[in-house]
């Protein structure tokens, strides 16, 4: 349903309205109402959704702070959340001609890589921290208020209607995700492997001592179109074969979801209307490839971003002030797009089928292994604790 953009009437009942109700749209109305804005919440719960999701959240150290300091982060101590948060402590990279990547939190003294995320118990957390805080009200169309801000997603209505642009440039894969029992316990190690022009990454579950792990497979479309509508015992011996039975026998959990990849930017990620100002975040300003599994992490950095530009604005300065919402463009716009030429070109590098770029991508990846310098500024980089990012 597209949230047409309501006209400003002369008392305002909210100050921002929200388009939206993912993880980035909940985690803003939270981030605002605990400055003690009025939020209106726009979209459908999707708790029952969420259910049947078999993805997984990769997230980084900035984004699991965030989220603590909201007290929405999975509570380890409680037994029915203990197994939602996983700890990646180390992370295994194979190219396709002998190459090798591998990095450990130890070596630079993190509590842990990234964190691999349950998914329905994450916005079931969210869900009841928004049913608590005061001054958010979910709504079913988009009252009046001096910002809307936009994070439907990569398909967002509101966002169409509002004048601003998307461009989506479509990659030649779909995206295979399912979950998966093991012989072997996955140690709290996330595997991926670039080989034949596909990328199988395997990223731990149930915990640091489980045995589950979620699959996300980018493959080219008639295999992935075949695979996922292939026998679950097929492709389960299919993924063991692929990643060289590094987990022994693996058996299916979960239905196999299925999506096509893009690359998509919005040329432009703030509006005036005669509504009031208008902002994107999340999948609504930009897409990318999962390759890298930051983009949740994007998002949360976006509307951290905003709600410090809106928190620390002038005190005669409206909330859906043009010049105001540019500090919040020109803070994310720049470090996004570098995120997302980055996973566009990992994936245009390892989908070569050049022998002399086989080998140079493969020379390049060991390389890179053997220095410690490069490795700690890119799990810095990877965390979310570099202030690029």
């Amino acid at each position: 349903m597209t949230h047409a953009l309501a006209r400003p009437t002369a008392t305002r009942r909210f100050d921002v309205c929200i388009c939206g109700d993912g993880v980035v749209a909940q985690t803003l109305a939270l981030l605002l109402a605990r400055e003690r804005l009025r939020v209106a919440l726009v979209g459908a719960p999707q708790a029952a959704a969420a259910s049947a999701d078999v993805r997984a959240y990769a997230l980084n150290a900035a984004s699991r702070a965030l989220l603590q300091e909201l007290r929405v982060w999975p509570d380890a101590a409680a037994p029915e959340q203990a197994a939602a948060v996983t700890p990646v402590q180390t992370m295994q990279v194979w190219g396709d001609r002998g190459g090798a990547l591998d990095f450990s939190a130890a070596a630079f003294a993190l509590p842990a890589l990234s964190w691999i995320v349950d998914v329905p118990t994450l916005e079931q957390r969210l869900s009841q921290a928004l049913s608590f805080q005061s001054g958010i009200e979910r709504c079913h169309s988009a009252p009046a208020a001096a910002l809307t801000v936009i994070c439907e997603g990569k398909r967002s209505p509101t966002r169409a209607s509002s004048g601003l642009e998307y461009e989506v440039f479509a990659y030649p894969h779909k995206a295979l995700a399912a979950r998966l029992a093991c012989e072997r316990p996955h140690a709290a190690v996330a595997r991926q492997w670039f080989a034949d022009g596909h990328i199988m990454a395997l990223l731990p579950l149930d915990g640091a001592v489980g045995n589950s792990v979620a699959l996300v497979w980018s493959l080219p479309l008639p295999q992935a179109d075949a695979w996922a509508q292939a026998e679950p015992q097929a492709l389960a011996q299919a993924v063991a074969q692929r990643c060289g039975h590094a987990l022994g026998a693996m058996q299916l959990q979960s239905p196999v979801q299925c999506w096509p990849l893009e690359l998509a930017r919005a040329p432009r990620w703030i509006a005036r209307t005669p509504a009031g100002g208008v902002a994107l975040a999340g999948d609504a300003a930009h897409a990318m490839h999962p390759l890298a599994g930051q983009g949740l992490n994007v998002g949360l950095a976006d509307v951290a971003a905003l709600a410090r530009v809106l928190r620390e604005r002038e005190y005669w300065r409206e909330l859906g002030d043009y010049k105001l919402l540019r500090r919040y463009e020109r803070a994310r716009a720049a470090a996004v797009a570098a995120m997302s030429w980055a996973t566009d070109g990992l994936f245009e590098l390892f989908a070569h089928p050049d022998a002399r770029v086989q080998a140079l991508r493969n020379w390049g990846l060991s390389g890179f292994s053997c220095s410690h310098t490069l490795k700690g500024w890119a799990a810095r980089q990877a965390s979310g604790l570099n202030p690029l990012l």
